[in-house]
């Protein structure tokens, strides 16, 4: 999922979680989702749990992260 792609998904607003990207239209974080894997909980638990959420959700959390640093110098830059 490239970085332009992941705007579908992930918002950062300061008015949101104090800044913290979020899954748009929630107030889940990328954090709160890596951290639920992180302890074992599944996607499909995680999904049944916050029915807003979708599995595309899941993997723009996963794809944010991983490329953080890059996404980081992109918004630096603007």
């Amino acid at each position: 999922m490239g970085i332009e792609e992941l705007s579908n998904y992930i918002v950062i607003d300061n008015g949101i979680r104090f800044g913290k990207p979020c899954i748009k239209g929630t107030r889940i974080t990328v954090g709160d989702i890596l951290l639920w894997l992180s302890e074992g909980i599944s996607i499909s638990e995680i999904l049944d749990d916050y029915p807003l959420l979708k599995e595309e959700h899941i993997k723009a959390a996963l794809s944010f992260a991983a490329r953080r640093e890059e996404i980081v110098r992109v918004i630096a830059a603007a």
